[in-house]
């Protein structure tokens, strides 16, 4: 079995091959170094994709019985394994002619592509006709796989013993399960997402290269069901960049300010946990779980009504980083990770910035080193870089306090200017603090209460810190979560708005930023205005205003339970992707109890196209790859 399988990883690697012979106009300057790092990539999207197409046969043929050695089995098997391998090798080969139209990998939504083409039997017959010589090479693969295959000869069973065949049938049962489970999810960590398509990102230079290290039977199987981005036609093209565009052309004229940039980024760090953006709680005596950030934010530009625009780490992170919201489907989890895409480091890299991201999970956790290697991250630092186990919280990563403290000392070696984005990893399930902590912290109702009260002391001992650090006057610091916690309090919280109200603040220590903004705002805003703020001049795209120079209207918007919300003023719309089907003035009504959509026309078409424009620019943006300014 073992042998076969691997026979279908090396044909794997043969179609990567071949794709890139058949692609290689558009793979321009690459290296045998280069090419052979990417088929090493490879390998891992072929064992997962290899794992998926071969499940049915690998149970079949570890049963404990000795049914499985007889003739008409092995022919059984050997048909599946035909089958479904032919299958997937003819879709890789498929892509050899149909990149040249997509310039990506085959994904799930192929099929809603073509369905309603009541020609599509000819139109296969034509693509089969017309490249012949891809059809060749497929042939050529099914007859190695045919001739390796008979040439495995199979025998046994081997143990004379049959109470400790049984017994050890039985009991491998267990551990080959378990490997092919950490094979498909690409490793044997808690914190290890199944791999997906942008986890391709870790092994290129650029985009494009993804489409090498990736192999379709894979792309297709990761994309079904995630494949919800739909070109939308809701408004003509002058129309729609009337009414939003996520181009940004500054017209500043002042000289671009060379200041340091930190992002800190808050695991489940919601707003109902500080006291400073909860003053009406518990008669004005609530207190939150999180003293020095409340400290901080009474020195800061901090915004009341800020929004996050996901519910996960994978939705966060772009949104931060690169203006680029999750509207319906993760960026990471969409056809479209691949996409050259703008950044906050890439455009200030332009500047002589030098680039750093640092999260104290394991290396490859939640595919960020991926995606900062796509978004221009130069240095990336993990577990691996930390290098002490000691502080390893067991679970998801470096407790966040011993992880801040080596963030700081590794600010402290970067040259001037730097921008750099720190993610947290101890607010999270299951909700645990380093030892020497216990009864150290007051604690709340909630379990997460304590943790946030240990990343928010963290916080404290970093910044007192970088405060004696010469970097640090010189430097504009952005602090926000990825997105809320699932652990809430207060019911106003568990609404369309309270769970994606977070904190976002712009502290700069001398002061300069203190105020206390009412106006909408949200993750997408953080690119746009640390550009605006640095006064950078160049052009860019990102879904996100320029809280400090824009004077456009504050929006914000987020995908909830298959609908869209938007909001702007008082009010959160609530839309299908067809009709409106809720209004709400979120201020007022914080339990989100009094639909408003009929008592307020004009607002709903105002709000409705809106929210169009957003979803038609981000969609064909998207699908089109034109997330970038050429």
């Amino acid at each position: 079995m073992l042998l076969r399988l691997l026979l279908i990883m090396l044909l794997f690697t043969l179609c990567r091959v071949g794709f890139y012979l058949f692609n290689m106009s558009f793979f321009p300057d690459m290296t045998l170094k280069n090419f052979l790092w990417l088929l090493w990539g490879g390998l891992q999207f072929d064992l997962t994709a290899m794992l998926y197409v071969n499940t049915l046969y690998i149970l079949l043929k570890i049963l404990p019985f000795d049914f499985r050695f007889r003739y008409g089995y092995q022919e059984v098997l050997k048909y599946i394994f035909f089958i479904t391998n032919g299958f997937a090798l003819a879709t890789n080969v498929a892509d050899f002619i149909y990149y040249k139209f997509t310039l990506r990998r085959t994904s799930a939504d192929v099929f809603r592509q073509f369905e309603n083409e009541t020609n599509i039997t000819s139109l296969v017959f034509q693509f089969l006709t017309d490249y012949w010589y891809a059809v060749l090479f497929w042939i050529f693969l099914i007859m190695i796989m045919v001739k390796t295959y008979n040439r495995i000869r199979i025998w046994g069973p081997q143990m004379k013993n049959r109470t400790m065949y049984y017994t050890s049938g039985f009991f491998a049962l267990p551990l080959i399960t378990f490997f092919i489970i950490a094979g498909i999810r690409g490793g044997f960590r808690h914190s290890t997402r199944p791999i997906t398509l942008s986890n391709a990102g870790e092994f290129v230079s650029h985009p494009r290269d993804i489409s090498i290290v990736l192999n379709t039977p894979f792309s297709l199987i990761r994309t079904v069901g995630k494949t919800k981005v739909q070109k939308a036609d809701y408004f003509d093209e002058a129309t729609l960049e009337s009414i939003y565009s996520p181009l940004h052309m500054p017209e500043d004229t002042s000289a671009f300010q060379k200041q340091n940039v930190i992002v800190i980024i808050l695991e489940s760090f919601s707003r109902e946990f500080s006291g400073a953006l909860n003053r009406d709680k518990e008669n004005g005596q609530y207190k939150g779980y999180a003293p020095f950030l409340d400290s901080l934010i009474q020195h800061s530009r901090t915004f009341v009504n800020a929004f996050s625009n996901g519910r996960k780490s994978i939705d966060g992170l772009p949104s931060i980083i690169s203006g680029i919201p999750s509207m319906g489907v993760p960026y990471f989890l969409s056809p479209y990770s691949g996409n050259k895409i703008s950044s906050l480091p890439s455009a200030l890299e332009e500047e002589g910035y030098h680039t750093s991201f640092f999260h104290g999970a394991p290396n490859g956790s939640m595919g960020f080193n991926a995606f900062m290697n796509l978004a221009g991250v130069d240095h990336y630092y993990g577990m691996d870089e930390y290098d002490n186990e000691d502080d390893f919280d067991g679970l998801w990563g470096i407790w966040d306090e011993p992880f801040l403290q080596f963030y700081a000392e590794r600010l402290n070696t970067f040259p001037e200017p730097f921008v750099s984005s720190f993610f947290s990893v101890s607010s999270h399930h299951p909700f645990e603090i380093p030892e020497e902590y216990d009864g150290a912290f007051r604690g709340g109702p909630l379990p997460i209460h304590r943790c946030i009260e240990y990343t928010d002391h963290a916080l404290r001992k970093f910044f007192q810190k970088v405060s004696t650090m010469p970097w640090y006057r010189n430097t504009l610091f952005v602090i926000t979560a990825d997105h809320t916690s699932s652990n809430i309090l207060y019911p106003e919280y568990r609404t369309g708005w309270g769970f994606y109200s977070i904190p976002l603040i712009f502290f700069k220590p001398d002061n300069s930023l203190a105020d206390m903004d009412r106006a909408i705002a949200q993750q997408t805003d953080i690119m746009p205005s640390v550009l605006g703020y640095l006064h950078y001049r160049k052009p860019y795209l990102a879904f996100g205003r320029d809280i400090f120079r824009e004077r456009t209207e504050p929006v914000a918007f987020n995908y909830k339970d298959n609908t869209y919300q938007f909001f702007q003023g008082e009010y959160l719309l609530v839309f299908d992707g067809t009709r409106s089907i809720g209004l709400y003035n979120f201020q007022k009504d914080k339990l989100m109890q009094e639909n408003l959509i009929k008592q307020l026309p004009e607002t709903v078409v105002l709000m409705e196209n809106k929210i169009k424009a957003v979803i038609q620019q981000y969609n064909n943006r998207m699908i089109e790859d034109r997330l970038t300014i050429p």
